[in-house]
């Protein structure tokens, strides 16, 4: 999970993913509402990323809705 998290363009992967179910097996013809399906389901699923200040320097917290506990990247 590392590796993923240290991806942050992970976002258009999944909204291009999405894109393709939604078009393929919904069958929904409107692009205006294939995008904003899309767009709204990246952006709940995709990593967030916040910028923490400690001690020993500025780390990354990536947190996940698939991850139980946050990833700390030095």
């Amino acid at each position: 999970m590392n590796k993923i998290a240290q991806y942050p363009r992970l976002v258009f992967v999944f909204f291009f993913v999405f894109i393709y179910l939604i078009t393929y097996l919904s069958g929904i013809e409107n692009a205006m509402l294939r995008t904003v399906f899309s767009i709204t389901l990246a952006f709940v699923i995709s990593p967030r990323r916040k910028k923490l200040k400690t001690q020993t320097g500025e780390k990354t917290q990536v947190t996940w809705i698939f991850l139980k506990k946050p990833i700390i990247l030095e």
